[in-house]
Formats: structure tokens, C-alpha cells, sequence
């Protein structure tokens, strides 16, 4: 059962990414297994959101999407008094989102689980170091949501391999490297831009205000301003944006290597509303600055449609 009840217009656009996506992935050699998104619009008259999507349950290696989840848990975390509010976790906050910054996220972490990345420690040592670590994935078991189902953010992020506790955590770990599916992401993006108990009021706002983007920054060329070759870069002008994206190239982890995922919501200027999550894998895909970008506008001319 999912947080959305599936659409037919939605299902209809759903074929259209698909039809344009997959020819790509075939001519580029990648298995289009490894293409998902999910597609929502809200549910008319205060019903839930409306949906299509394809692999929805894909396990996968997230990139940077998971640090909407832990701006959310910094929230959460300052709401519950679990964290005290201060100037650097709000620099960190704001550049974990506007920069994609692996460094700012790395601080949230150790904020929230009272846990290091260092030299080595002992057997007893590490035990209780990667119990403390694991606090990131009970906060959002407690949520109990079905769509969070075989998540995994208890490893920070890190630009190549790792070393020391960072290393041996990774190996120890059940769930292995940070992993989410594009229906977890796409219901926390629902909860964050809904009314939703999740956060309150002033906290939402706070996250969203994270989240924005504006097609006319200065620092749109930027690439750790993640809008040019992301879903949100051929949007119509003046179309509202809110987003999250992530890539890597080679990590010398196979694991992890070579994606490029984005979860986008936007109002269209003529109202229109929708969110977007896609994940993708494979090298010819990850390096290629316009295939995202066409799957946005094609959504958003599709919904434009009178």
C-alpha cells in the first residue's frame, strides 16, 4: 500500500518519461532497471496525493538526497531539545542544502549522534560508537512509515573511500552504504511541502526555505547549486522550485559510483503543482547534463496542458 492512490493522467505522463528515458538508457548500454521515479500531484478536495511511478521500492545508493532526511532530523532534533540551536549548525544546515556540502552534513551527523569519524577504536569501543551512529535511522523508524522500509543513513558522505571508523562501520554495517528508495524520498518531500504533523509550522518553513532554488541566482551556473542539469533546469520561466539532487562519479566503490538522482517540487506559473523524484545509475547516464533536465520539462509541459 502507498501514501499516494495512482492517477491515470499521472500514469499517462509516467509513460511519456518512461518512453523517452528508456531508448537512452538502450542506446547508452546501461539496463533500464536501473531508471525510477515517482510522480505526485496533490489529491483533490483535501484527499492525499495523487501518483505514478516505476520502481518505487529501488533500493539504491542516494547520493546526496539524504540530507533532506537530516535537515529534517536537525529539526526535529532542535524542536525535541536533542540539539541546541547555534551559528554553525545553522551554517551547516544551510550549505549541507544550498552547496550539497558533504562537510556541513558530516556536522549534523556528529551533532545528532554523538559520534566521530577518527582513528581506530577498540572492539567494545566501536560497538557502542556504531550503536550511537545508528540514532540517525531510529529517528525516522519511530516515524513509522511503511515507504521507509530497508533505509539506510547511517554513514556519512565522503567524495572517495573511506578510512579509520568511517571504513570499518561501512563494513560491519547491515544495510551497507546510505541507500533509499524513490518512494521514501518522495514521501518525505510530500511531508515537508503538505500540512503534515511531521514538523511544525515554523520548522517546515525553515525547511523549505532550505530547499528553494531560483532559476535567476547569481550562482545558478554553480554547479553545487545542483539546478543546471538537474529536473529543475528547463522549467518554465517563472516556475516556483524547490529541490535536492545528487551525482558521484567514480568513488572507487562500485557500490556507490555513478549516479545521478534529483527530487524536485515546483509550481508551474500557471499554478500547477507537482513533485518529482527520479533516480538513475550508470555512467553514461551520471554524465549526462541533459537527461534530467528534459524529463522536468517534459513534465511540466504535459501538466501545462489546458
Amino acid at each position: 500500500m502507498s501514501f499516494f492512490t495512482d492517477d491515470a493522467e499521472l500514469q499517462r505522463i509516467g509513460a511519456l518519461i518512461e518512453g523517452h528515458a528508456r531508448p537512452i538508457y538502450a542506446a547508452r548500454g546501461v539496463p533500464f532497471e536501473q531508471f525510477a521515479y515517482v510522480l505526485l500531484q496533490p489529491g483533490r478536495d483535501g484527499a492525499g496525493p495523487r501518483g505514478a511511478s516505476l520502481r518505487a521500492n529501488w533500493r539504491a545508493y542516494p547520493c546526496s538526497l539524504v540530507k533532506v532526511f537530516h535537515l529534517v532530523a536537525a529539526q526535529l532534533g532542535l524542536e525535541e531539545g536533542r540539539l541546541t540551536a547555534h551559528g554553525e549548525l545553522d551554517r551547516a544546515m544551510r550549505d549541507m542544502i544550498l552547496w550539497s556540502s558533504n562537510s556541513a552534513t558530516n556536522y549534523i551527523i556528529d551533532l545528532l549522534t554523538g559520534t566521530t569519524g577518527d582513528t581506530l577504536l577498540g572492539d567494545a569501543e566501536m560497538a557502542a560508537w556504531r550503536e550511537r551512529r545508528e540514532g540517525i535511522n531510529r529517528i525516522f523508524a519511530g516515524l513509522g512509515w511503511p515507504e521507509l522500509a530497508g533505509i539506510n543513513l547511517n554513514q556519512k558522505l565522503m567524495d572517495d573511500l573511506r578510512y579509520g571508523r568511517e571504513k570499518i562501520a561501512l563494513d560491519l554495517s547491515p544495510g551497507g552504504h546510505n541507500c533509499l528508495t524513490p518512494t521514501a524520498m518522495a514521501r518525505l518531500m510530500h511531508e515537508i511541502f503538505s500540512e503534515s504533523t511531521l514538523l511544525p509550522p515554523a520548522r517546515r518553513a525553515i525547511t523549505r526555505d532550505h530547499l528553494a532554488r531560483h532559476a535567476d541566482s547569481p550562482d545558478r551556473g554553480r554547479g553545487a547549486y545542483q539546478l543546471l542539469g538537474y529536473l529543475g533546469e528547463a522549467l518554465p520561466k517563472g516556475t516556483q522550485i524547490w529541490s535536492k539532487a545528487g551525482r558521484t562519479r567514480w568513488l572507487g566503490d562500485d557500490r556507490a559510483s555513478f549516479r545521478r538522482h534529483d527530487t524536485l517540487r515546483a509550481i508551474l506559473p500557471q499554478g500547477q503543482e507537482f513533485l518529482l523524484t527520479v533516480f538513475t545509475q550508470g555512467e553514461a547516464i551520471a554524465e549526462d547534463d541533459g537527461f534530467l533536465p528534459a524529463i522536468g520539462s517534459l513534465v511540466a509541459a504535459e501538466l501545462s496542458q489546458p
